[in-house]
């Protein structure tokens, strides 16, 4: 039954690659031309709206038994206990609203708490990324691989945005003590602004590690799946395994899970 599954999703990954296509070419032919505060310091543009209903439309129409969730317009569609879409438009909306080409869209296929195909798109760097569950994480149809590296003093890691909204100060002064303790041990410490091209990148080699300490689905779901078949190995903040429910989307190459999950468990203060 589950390689009946899994051929039947990995049958769904060109669907995806055309609905990413679609939102490719709308996130480089328009430019944001209406921004809207829809939280605290938290805004959409019109280009991540109308990515979304370009993709919302193609899926229906090519997938209309399965359910799917946007950032923008919650989940419709779909039954329980049967796969279902995740979709971010446009991760890295700040950085589209202000010319920076460090964006991405990210549509992951969710079946029992986890991605089993992946699709994240960087329109601007023309690059797309691809994973179904047991077959391998790819760059343009180029098989990737985690970092190998095991010393944290070579390490580059990624770390995710500040909190915003109720309860940001107490989650930020965890953020603010790891940003101080891996700070201290690691090669670099990059702030990109994007979770889908955080993971990415980690499943690339490009980054050692990426520490989200947050995970909504749209963001994450498709990288973790990267990560994965990348040879990564991706927890929740405690060290369980990252499921769609987890508190935290931690990346990290295998050599420097260890080392990494330390210093996360020293911010929260778990022993």
């Amino acid at each position: 039954m589950a390689d009946v599954a899994g051929a039947a999703f990995a049958a769904l990954l060109p669907v995806a690659q055309e609905a990413t296509a679609i939102a490719r070419r709308i996130v480089r032919e328009h430019a944001p031309r209406a921004v809207t505060e829809k939280g605290e310091r938290d805004i959409v543009t019109d280009v991540d709206l109308a990515v979304e209903d370009a993709v919302r439309t193609f899926l229906a129409r090519e997938t209309p038994n399965i359910g799917l969730l946007g950032e923008e317009h919650g989940r419709t569609g779909g039954a329980d206990g049967e796969p279902w879409w995740v979709l971010d438009p446009v991760d890295g909306t700040a950085n589209l609203a202000c010319g920076i080409p460090l964006c991405a869209v990210s549509l992951g296929l969710v079946w029992e708490g986890r991605a089993v195909v992946a699709v994240i798109d960087l329109p601007f760097l023309d690059t797309g990324y691809t994973a179904t569950e047991g077959a391998g994480a790819f760059c343009d149809g180029e098989r990737i691989r985690a970092s190998g590296h095991s010393a944290p003093a070579d390490a580059v890691v990624s770390i995710g945005d500040f909190a915003v909204g109720e309860g940001a100060d107490a989650k930020n002064r965890v953020r603010l003590d790891l940003l101080g303790r891996l700070g201290a041990r690691v090669r670099r410490i990059r702030m990109l602004g994007t979770a889908a091209i955080d993971l990415a990148w980690t499943a690339h080699g490009k980054l050692d590690a990426a520490v989200i300490l947050a995970n909504r689905p749209w963001d994450t779901a498709a990288g973790v799946l990267l990560v994965r078949e990348a040879g990564g190995v991706v927890l929740d903040r405690d060290g369980s395994p990252h499921s769609v429910d987890s508190s935290a989307t931690i990346a990290v190459a295998p050599g420097l899970r260890e080392h990494i999950m330390l210093e996360v468990a020293h911010a929260y203060g778990i022993e």
